[in-house]
């Protein structure tokens, strides 16, 4: 393990450094190079990585770097075959690193387990079908049985998957969403109607200022800060809080600019930046707000007259007078204690927004994994009501889905609470009455198979036992399946989590050509600015034996339910059938085949972008609540005698959910390891420690369990006093099931009470896998 300060920006020669040796290690690079100049183009592929929106402009590349990672580890050359499994025993490779597992290539064959031998074995694809269908038609209830969903997923693949599971009869959806932008969801349908943001990629070019929460771009979706760098360069006020400071929104390089590569020139990023606490975002919003209801009086008092948009205010919104109160009831003390800043800092802030006429505010994870994340999106929400920047040209809500397709996922059907529309539509079209009960999300369906209610779990895409939380309970969950299936493109730690009968099923990425009888296909997905647009794989190489997402949930289907209430068969000749049956069922969707064609595909809409506000008031509704009474519960601080510091779990550069691409972290200045925690040099010296040191991390619990992780070394590091950060999976096993956002379920990744202590493990004896 190497730590050296990173003095350079992000993007640059760096980033085509690390694009040329992820072309070398895919040995395909000939293939991939062209690969790549198909990325998210017309005609082309949509990247299997971010759903950052396109802009029309022609003449560029339109991948990343960790774009270019994600197509190249995608399209190798290698292949995990049937004799890869007859070499190695499940006991052996559940050892391996996460990345040795996906490093071995694209799965080629379906495989069934074998607990006599501990081997995989082949298995034909009829056989696996009927093996699925007998395990379902065996089961008492549909309820038994759990439906996970990757949002890698394409649109009619998770149309016929919501389509079948609910035909089966059961609303047991399980999403990744669950477990990232659920608070999203729920939080703007209450304030706004719909659970999208409001604004198109566009906006961002019109915006007065950007204020930017919880993300770091530079890893998680770098096709951002090309957005970001045109609106810093032509003066936009880009104000950045983020508890870690992250390269990527302080400078940027663009490597597709010949004067920057060649000058070395950056553009900086962030005009403003800002290190609130974990979990102290709601009261940055909170202090904003009454710093600008301050600058609101001053101004009514000079007879300037108001600051605030009253006249949208009346004609569009409700629950002002409630919201004003809440905040004028909240003290500026508990507002600095929480949010880590100054009242100087947040006053600041507040003039920076007030003088911007048109204000985008944008979200990811380090908003939507804590336990008051709901509130926090609605204090927000509210900023934004207060002064009219909903309905506007370079103005709105904008949260950054992380995965291409997480939001179109939803948006066909996959979700646990149907509404009663969906559910009359469904009827409607095909004929039959889908079930009505809320299903299981994502910590329901884990501690539903703990209980032995839930008997078989099929994953599309994803890796279930290692993007969950509680590793131990979410493993011993799967174990206790009667059958697991996992439909993917590479081996990963969910495949070696095995039910009592197990079967992997391999299936074509983005990048392959999908022939089907009626020639080529192409899918379909929608990146978080609602925009719909065309994917056709362009890969034409050795795929074995995998099939198309779709044509293996058909096949599913079809061995479960015959022709009931389709013909699944028929549908996987030609997608454009499947389109047709999407625009019969999804609002927004009408004509869809013929709306593809043209270039850029189209946008579905927004209803509160219109000011239509599908709300039980049918107005924007002000959120008013209190700010917690603390960030950390009073019991799990008299947990310890120990200091107890609060942990988030961050990607590292080389990484893109729990897919490890290497072990370069290049923009943290860390390489080698990633066993490390980033914490302030204050923090360490106050542990009587030194950088480098290894100690073992313990969190602290409502249920009482002892949750430890082992021999990880600490890392000086930019970041408030108290609080850590560190690379998920490994520090997974340290969210307890129980631990989740109020409203959302989600788990509280982003605000971990842990203590800490001097490793008790050799440092020759380190284990550097994940568990």
């Amino acid at each position: 393990m190497t730590v050296k300060k990173y003095k350079g920006s992000a993007g640059g020669w760096g980033a085509l450094a690390s694009t040329t040796r992820h072309l070398v290690k895919s040995e395909n690079i000939t293939r991939n190079i062209r690969n790549l100049l198909k990325t998210n183009q017309d005609q082309g592929f949509d990247c299997p990585g971010c759903a950052w929106g396109e802009t029309e402009e022609p003449g560029h590349f339109r991948f990343c770097e960790n774009g270019a990672k994600a197509v190249n580890w995608e399209a190798t050359s290698r292949r995990v075959t049937p004799d890869f499994f007859a070499r190695y025993p499940v006991g052996w490779l559940r050892q391996q690193s996460d990345y040795f597992l996906e490093y071995q290539g694209r799965l080629s064959h379906p495989v069934r387990y074998n607990p006599q031998t501990d081997h995989y074995e082949s298995i034909s694809w009829d056989d696996a079908f009927s093996l699925i269908a007998k395990h379902l038609q065996s089961l008492d209830s549909p309820n038994q049985a759990e439906f996970y969903t990757s949002g890698r997923a394409s649109n009619e693949a998770a149309f016929l998957y919501q389509l079948f599971v609910r035909a089966f009869g059961t609303n047991n959806f399980p999403d990744c969403s669950n477990m990232c932008h659920e608070a999203s969801g729920v939080a703007l349908k209450q304030s706004i109607g719909i659970g999208k943001g409001t604004v198109r990629i566009d906006d961002f070019e019109k915006a007065d200022a950007i204020f930017v929460f919880g993300q770091n771009p530079g890893t998680n979706h770098p096709r951002m800060l090309d957005t970001l760098r045109k609106a810093a360069r032509r003066g936009a006020a880009i104000v950045t809080f983020n508890t870690l400071k992250e390269r990527g929104l302080e400078r940027f390089t663009n490597p597709q600019s010949p004067a920057e590569m060649l000058t070395g020139g950056a553009t900086t990023i962030s005009s403003h930046y800002f290190t609130p606490k974990l979990g102290g975002d709601m009261a940055v919003i909170r202090g904003m707000v009454k710093a600008l209801i301050a600058m609101d009086h001053s101004a009514i008092e000079q007879g300037k007259g108001s600051i605030f948009d009253h006249d949208f205010i009346q004609a569009h919104t409700q629950g002002l007078e409630a919201y004003l109160a809440e905040v004028d009831a909240t003290d500026w003390s508990l507002i600095t204690e929480q949010s880590g800043l100054s009242q100087q800092d947040l006053e600041y802030a507040a003039t920076l927004y007030r003088h911007s006429e048109r204000v985008i505010i944008t979200w990811a994870m380090g908003i939507t994994q804590h336990k008051h994340s709901v509130n926090t999106i609605q204090e927000i929400a509210n900023l934004q009501l207060l002064f009219g920047q909903l309905g506007k040209p370079g103005a709105g809500l904008c949260p950054v889905r992380g995965h291409s397709n997480v939001q179109g996922d939803r948006t066909m059907g996959i979700n646990e609470k149907p509404t009663s529309a969906f559910n009359q539509t469904i009827e409607a079209t095909f004929g039959f009455t889908p079930p009505v009960p809320h299903g299981h999300n994502t910590v329901q369906a884990i501690k539903a198979m703990l209980a032995g209610e839930s008997k078989v779990f099929i994953g599309l895409g994803g890796n279930f036992a290692s993007a969950t939380p509680d590793t131990r309970l979410t493993q011993q969950a799967l174990a206790s399946c009667d059958l697991t299936v996992n439909i993917a493109t590479k081996l990963n730690r969910s495949h070696l989590i095995t039910g009592k009968d197990s079967l992997i099923l391999p299936c074509l990425g983005r990048t392959d050509v999908d022939l089907q009888r009626s020639g080529p296909q192409s899918v379909t997905v929608e990146d978080s600015f609602s925009m719909v647009h065309a994917s056709g794989g362009v890969v034409e190489s050795d795929t074995a034996e995998m099939r198309s997402e779709p044509a293996i949930i058909a096949g599913i289907a079809n061995a479960t339910l015959g022709n009931h209430p389709v013909d699944w068969n028929w549908l996987i000749e030609d997608y454009d059938r499947i389109r047709d049956l999407i625009a019969k069922t999804i609002p927004g969707f009408t004509d869809m085949n013929q709306k593809l064609k043209q270039p850029g595909g189209f946008y579905l809409g927004n209803s509160a972008a219109e000011r239509i506000w599908h709300t039980d008031s049918q107005k924007a509704a002000f959120r008013a609540h209190p700010l917690p009474t603390h960030l950390l519960p009073a019991n799990l601080r008299e947990l310890s005698d120990d200091p107890v510091f609060v942990l988030q779990t961050v990607r590292s550069h080389d990484q893109y959910n729990t897919t490890i691409y290497g072990f370069e972290d290049r923009y943290r200045g860390i390489s080698g390891e990633r066993k490390v925690l980033m914490i302030n040099p204050t923090d360490i010296e106050a542990l009587g420690m030194a950088p480098g040191d290894r100690v073992d991390v313990t969190s602290l619990s409502a249920d009482g369990e002892k949750r430890t992780v082992y021999g990880f070394k600490l890392v000086s590091y930019d970041i408030p006093a108290g609080n850590i950060a560190a690379y998920f999976p490994e520090t997974n096993p340290l969210v307890a099931l129980d631990s989740v956002g109020d409203l959302s379920d989600t788990p509280i990744s982003k605000a971990i009470p842990i203590v800490l202590s001097p490793s008790q493990i050799d440092e020759e004896r380190i284990d550097l896998s994940p568990y």
